[in-house]
């Protein structure tokens, strides 16, 4: 959910706390079970773009963001939840559905930035470890939010190239498609660095953009650190963002985890 303030600042983060400590509360026993199931899991938050890999086969990526704090032009801005669900469900092939929650101080909670993209490997490289260049494709319908304005069908697609530059990864994103606010075209791009510190613990950067016909762009730069936790099946991540242009907040802080787990009962019975 998103709470904006404007002057108040102590309010706000006292409601947004509220927010966050409820949903927490209620997903508690989602998460330990998921994590009772889970397999092991590089989680692809806090970024705005994506690599060119999908989950294999039969198994499933849950990105959890739980906490992120937006401030723009001295305004503080929450959110949480923001929920990525990535589903392998054939080799080389996976479905991605993202949401997020969105509570105004003026009104009621609004579902924001649904999407529902199928995702799919066109050329195996090093992220499926094999030479050469990782190529894929992700596209799909974004659907209506309850936000105004937002109310009608959009469509995005991007293609994803990574490659790996030892010890750094890159993942290259650019594409495009039709804005559901007014059916504008848009175009957007984006690029991560991963450099691995030790096994467990790779610290990452992001700059990235999307450009609507009509609007200012939203371009921002991100550095943050993805940590394996001891459960090899749980990734935390947290970053920091700064805009470079005048669409994007000014500053945004994010926190979350990744879990991925099995949906085949035998796969989950030979990890134990």
């Amino acid at each position: 959910m998103r709470c904006s303030s404007t002057g108040s600042s102590g309010s706000a983060l006292q409601q947004a706390t509220q927010i966050t400590s409820a949903l927490l509360t209620q997903g508690t026993l989602v998460l330990v079970i998921l994590v009772l199931l889970a397999s092991s899991a590089w989680g692809y938050r806090p970024f705005v773009s994506t690599d060119a890999a999908v989950a294999e086969r039969a198994k499933m990526e849950i990105e959890l963001g739980y906490f992120t704090l937006a401030r723009t032009q001295g305004e503080n801005t929450f959110l949480t939840p923001q929920v990525v669900v990535n589903y392998g469900f054939a080799q080389n092939l996976e479905l991605v559905g993202e949401a997020g929650v969105e509570k105004p101080p003026d009104a009621g909670p609004q579902l924001v930035d649904p999407g529902l993209f199928l995702k799919a490997v066109v050329k195996e490289g090093v992220l499926q470890e094999k030479e050469g260049v990782s190529v894929a494709v992700e596209m799909g319908p974004l659907l209506p939010s309850t936000r105004p304005g937002e109310r009608r069908l959009g469509f995005e697609g991007i293609g994803i190239m990574s490659h790996r530059v030892s010890p750094f990864t890159f993942h290259l994103n650019v594409g495009g498609g039709v804005a559901r606010e007014g059916t504008r075209p848009f175009a957007v791009w984006g690029l991560i660095t991963e450099f691995p510190v030790v096994p467990q613990v790779r610290l990452v950067g992001e700059v990235n953009g999307e450009s609507v016909h009509g609007q200012a762009a939203n371009n921002s730069a991100l550095l943050g650190v993805l940590w394996q936790s001891p459960l090899r099946n749980v990734v935390f991540d947290a970053g920091i963002r700064r805009d470079f242009s005048h669409g994007a907040p000014d500053w945004l802080f994010t926190t979350g985890l990744t879990v991925g787990f099995s949906l085949s009962s035998r796969e989950r019975a030979a990890s134990r």
